[in-house]
């Protein structure tokens, strides 16, 4: 919450946006594509205070404004940024083709798109999902929007108001002005808290699964949600093997080699049903990555889950099992923050103190952090890192497909 006007008016504490993890096609926004390990504090392409909403797909990222302007960069091969070409952007640019439309909303799935209105209707478009669907469901005709290349409206929520949507790598979910969750498609990772391998219209998820309080806000990661109740309680469940659940389940791994290629109800996942994550209980602000978060609690950010580039911010490429702090943002007051696939933004207050503000092309450090020999040690960690990844990139971008449960 902004801090009210003193009487003397003085200008508010500045704010600057901060980007770091995955880059390969520039959804960083910094202007090049090398991943970066430390987050960094990106050049004004709009001002800072005005972001209200900050998320990222599979290689690109979005932000939006208090006035409904979206900026976008990254990857562009299919048209996701909505410029009217595909060439990739490096630096974050006004997307005009969405003036005037009243659109709440926008989530992007692996390979399909899902958009909310301000009247509250659901529209999905896009052909990723009718493959999975028509395998996992033989003979059954799908909904038009799995198979609709302009947007079409999600049959089966009717009767209901839609608050916000959500997209997975196979999944999608809507949240109503009930505290009710729906969800849809692929459950491959249980991440749909359902029986049936694939759901092809919405179903709602019980409310016995939120200890029967009301749903007020929730998130997606590829393959995994997390969700806030009406007292603040938070609960994750879904994919869990790098961390993404915020606890480590032994049982996991034994049970994803007995029943890695099944489909039966009887192999859904023991993280299937959502479980309560009483460290992250009063988070005010929470975002998803493919396979790794971020939150905002009591002003401090913190990250865990998946961190082969680097995306939880603590300078190694070690999975986090439980959320810890994000040391280098550690000075400064979180105010928003958002994943891509394998990247991390956060929106942060920065010190009043104008000799604490670095240049925007190099990372933030803490007023602790100033001894040279730690930040050049940063720095070659970083480089050797890089280099050693140039040698696998391929290999990690085909990890990345078949990793999201396609």
């Amino acid at each position: 919450m902004e801090r009210e006007p003193s009487a003397s008016e003085a200008a508010p504490a500045a704010a600057a946006l901060f980007a770091w993890g995955a880059n390969s096609y520039g959804q960083l926004g910094l202007g090049h594509k090398e991943d970066v390990l430390l987050p960094q504090q990106l050049n004004d392409f709009c001002k800072p205070r005005s972001i209200r909403r900050i998320t990222g797909g599979g290689g690109h990222s979005a932000v939006v404004t208090d006035g409904g302007d979206l900026f976008v960069c990254g990857l562009n091969k299919d048209g996701q940024l909505g410029l009217g070409h595909t060439e990739e952007i490096p630096y974050f640019t006004p997307c005009k083709s969405l003036f005037g439309c009243p659109i709440q909303q926008v989530a992007c799935g692996w390979d399909f798109t899902i958009m909310l209105t301000a009247s509250g209707i659901v529209f999905q478009w896009g052909t990723g999902l009718a493959s999975c669907g028509r395998r996992l469901c033989p003979g059954q005709t799908l909904p038009l929007f799995f198979t609709a290349k302009e947007p079409s409206r999600v049959t089966g929520l009717e009767n209901s108001k839609a608050m916000c949507v959500l997209a997975g790598s196979d999944h999608s979910a809507s949240l109503t002005d009930a505290g009710e969750v729906y969800v849809w498609g692929s459950n491959k990772h249980g991440q749909l808290a359902a029986e049936a391998a694939f759901l092809p219209v919405p179903q709602k998820i019980e409310a016995h699964c939120f200890q029967n309080e009301k749903v007020t806000a929730i998130w997606s990661g590829w393959t995994h949600l997390v969700a806030q109740t009406e007292t603040g309680k938070m609960f994750t469940w879904g994919r869990a093997d790098y961390g993404q659940l915020g606890r480590k389940l032994e049982t996991y791994e034994g049970w994803k080699l007995e029943k890695q290629d099944s489909f039966l109800p009887c192999s859904r996942p023991p993280n299937s049903m959502p479980s309560s994550l009483h460290c992250l209980t009063g988070a005010t602000e929470v975002s998803c990555g493919s396979e790794h978060n971020l939150a905002v609690i009591g002003g401090v950010c913190y990250s865990w889950g998946w961190n082969e580039h680097g995306m939880c911010g603590d300078g190694t490429e070690a999975n986090v099992w439980a959320p810890k702090l994000v040391q280098a943002l550690l000075s400064l007051s979180g105010l928003l923050v958002g994943c891509g696939a394998g990247h991390s933004l956060a929106l942060c207050q920065l010190p009043a103190h104008p000799a604490l503000v670095q240049d925007p092309k190099v990372t933030y450090l803490s007023p602790d952090a100033t001894k040279d020999t730690e930040s050049q040690e940063a720095m070659d960690k970083e480089r050797n890192w890089k280099e050693r990844q140039s040698e696998t990139s391929t290999q990690s971008q085909s990890d990345w497909s078949r990793n999201g449960g396609l």
